[in-house]
């Protein structure tokens, strides 16, 4: 992350000569971006750690799996940048009604991309270093393949919606409630096996005294919920200045709209969950790390789209296309190494090698 925001700083003086003409100079503009992008990535760094801490000691007291920890609760508070992204751009964005729309369906298709394939290989990246690259990642292994299957299966229907004319309404709201549909029999199904997990050993525990304990704060539920909140509303305005100062610099870079929200947007709203799962793996929490980005792209894939449907033309553009399919490789890939066991570092390295070869083919179209 921190090489893309120097490589961002780096190019904009080639592409902002112009703002000379206006007194201004390519240098302060690439610092002044430069610098917004690092405060707002620590904003975000700092938000996950608050957060992160908090969610474990919430799972703890209420003796829930790591499965639902990460997956449901993680996933879905994390989630809310990139699910307030698309409602903005469609519902209170530009004058110009095709530039929302192509924002709020590469938002919302965006985000799986981004969890599938960089977000994953980040992840598994972190251990690198502790646990080379034919070491082991140990998660929940039905957890895991539970979540890729009902992924796959949503990401399918959302793919199929985008041949749907859109005159076809009734059968776009049909479309839009199987997505529905499928997320609540994917939250039922989460739910059900916790307690057995739990008594398997893979219980949610607290990795160190909550931060705002160590303020002098009893560690009551209300500190722990008070504690979450923080962290949730310092992640969303972390990220959404993120989006900003990102959308600032590839206006001056020239990105169109729709790939702006298919690339650029998704870096900054699915920060939130890649952080955190780095924090977790490296604390060897591998199922919360995991479920925590699989969870995600759950939600993504069923909940966003459905929205789509519903209130974007959701056609199937080249650039949507393409990064449909990538996500969906990415994800069989996921599933048939949680169907096999043996999960190891390098693995997930085939994820980002998809991630690079669909920027490289969207930006030497």
């Amino acid at each position: 992350m921190i090489r893309l925001i120097g490589a961002l700083a780096s190019a904009l003086p080639q592409c902002v000569g112009r703002t000379r003409k206006n007194g201004i100079s390519a240098g302060k503009v690439s610092m002044t971006i430069g610098a917004e992008l690092l405060l707002y990535l620590v904003v975000i760094l700092v938000a996950a750690e608050v957060f992160t801490n908090a969610l474990e000691h919430f799972g703890e007291r209420l003796g829930i799996s790591e499965g639902v920890t990460g997956s449901l609760f993680a996933a879905v508070g994390t989630a809310m940048p990139e699910s307030i992204v698309p409602l903005v751009a469609v519902f209170a964005g530009t004058a110009n009604t095709q530039v929302n729309a192509d924002i709020g369906v590469g938002a919302i298709l965006g985000a799986p991309l981004m969890l599938s394939t960089l977000s994953i290989c980040l992840m598994s990246a972190a251990v690198l270093g502790s646990r080379g690259l034919t070491g082991h990642l140990r998660p929940e292994r039905g957890g895991l393949e539970r979540d890729i299957r009902f992924f796959l299966i949503a990401f399918g229907i959302s793919l199929v919606g985008l041949f749907i004319p859109p005159d076809a309404t009734v059968v776009r709201v049909l479309t839009a409630a199987a997505l529905v549909t499928t997320y609540f029999v994917y939250v039922l199904l989460t739910l059900k096996v916790s307690a057995q997990l739990v008594e398997d050993g893979h219980g949610t525990e607290a990795h160190g005294m909550m931060l705002l304990c160590r303020l002098g704060l009893p560690n009551h539920s209300a500190v722990i919920v008070l504690q979450m909140s923080l962290g949730l509303l310092l992640l969303v305005l972390g990220a959404k200045g993120f989006v900003h100062s990102i959308e600032h610099a590839s206006q001056l870079l020239g990105i169109s709209p729709l790939l702006l929200a298919l690339l650029i947007v998704p870096i900054a709203t699915e920060l939130p969950e890649t952080v955190n799962s780095i924090l977790w793996i490296r604390r060897g929490k591998d199922t919360l790390a995991f479920g925590n980005i699989t969870g995600a792209m759950v939600f993504q894939g069923s909940l966003l789209p459905a929205i789509g449907l519903l209130v974007t033309p959701w056609a199937p553009s080249v650039e949507v296309l393409i990064g449909v399919i990538v996500a969906y490789l990415a994800g069989f890939w996921l599933y048939l190494l949680a169907r096999r066991g043996g999960l190891r570092v390098w693995h997930l390295g085939v994820n980002g090698a998809l991630y690079v070869a669909y920027v490289t083919a969207m930006l030497t179209r």
